[in-house]
């Protein structure tokens, strides 16, 4: 059956014979560049008018992949900043850990260093908390009757004194601070050896002299420690200073107020000092503790 076109359409040679033709050429193209390299330049100005058309075809795909790239980015930096954040807060409360052991430290060392001047069987004691009674001045202390602390024994830091045991139970005590209204200590003026009593003040933080002579020579900055007396504060410590001297007329008594040397507001760790019990003023009942005498628990 003839196939091939009618007379009308025949144009040109074959499909066979072009198809025999290109083929020819082709190989004969091959085999020249391989062997002479002379179709490298053309190749070269073909890349090079069609590169930029090939970056403008890649736009698309760059920019898909850097918007990928990009929300990537800020999920991982925003959980490296959640992290660093946590870290920081860690860090943050180590440092104030390390801040306060060291300030404890150096508190303890002073309390050890006043424990060898005084020469004195001690016990080192922590504050707990401050009672609520808006009349009084006192603190709540970690050790009791367990640890050989009995009321009316005197508590020290490493400044002066702060005040006396007034309550003890099993395994804690109550302190009362000088600055309290009902707090009493005999005392002398290291300028000039003039012994008084010292009192709680009325006002908050400090501490009042009361019936001292016309002619007394007292001085704002004045020391005033301990006189020993009673014997129950080792003579020499560090009371207070004076702040304040109103001096009356030849007639009447003067007085002093003065403010505590010893961190009664900041002190963490006190020294009570383990006074004898036979040194001690009596103490009521009542208030050794709900279980036990003042000379029971005593080791």
């Amino acid at each position: 059956m003839d196939r091939s076109p009618p007379p009308f359409f025949k144009q040109g040679p074959s499909a066979n014979a072009r198809l025999a033709f290109f083929a020819v050429l082709a190989i004969t193209l091959l085999v020249i560049d391989a062997r002479a390299h002379l179709l490298a330049p053309l190749r070269q100005g073909i890349g090079t008018v069609l590169y930029p058309l090939q970056r403008a075809l890649l736009v698309p795909r760059d920019i898909i992949s850097q918007g990928g790239d990009y929300f990537v980015d800020i999920t991982k930096m925003r959980k490296e900043v959640g992290e660093l954040r946590r870290i920081e807060a860690v860090n943050a409360r180590a440092l104030l850990q390390a801040e306060q052991l060291a300030a404890e430290n150096a508190q303890l060392r002073r309390l050890l260093g006043m424990r060898e001047q005084l020469a004195i069987r001690s016990a080192v004691a922590e504050v707990l908390y401050e009672t609520r009674d808006p009349f009084t001045r006192r603190l709540v202390l970690d050790k009791g009757l367990q640890h050989g602390v009995l009321a009316g024994q005197p508590v020290v830091d490493a400044e002066g004194v702060v005040g006396q045991i007034s309550r003890v139970t099993t395994w804690s005590s109550e302190l009362t601070l000088l600055t309290d209204r009902q707090s009493t200590i005999p005392i002398a003026l290291r300028r000039t050896g003039q012994r008084s009593v010292a009192f709680g003040g009325p006002r908050a933080g400090q501490l009042e002299i009361r019936y001292l002579p016309p002619n007394t020579d007292l001085r704002p900055g004045d020391m005033v420690e301990t006189s020993g007396l009673d014997s129950l504060y080792p003579a020499g410590l560090p009371v207070g200073r004076i702040v304040e001297f109103e001096p009356s007329g030849p007639n009447s008594f003067s007085s002093a107020s003065m403010e505590p040397v010893a961190g009664i507001e900041r002190s963490k760790l006190l020294l009570i000092l383990l006074i004898d019990k036979s040194m001690l003023p009596e103490i009521p009942d009542e208030l050794v503790g709900p279980t036990k005498k003042r000379g029971k628990g005593r080791r």
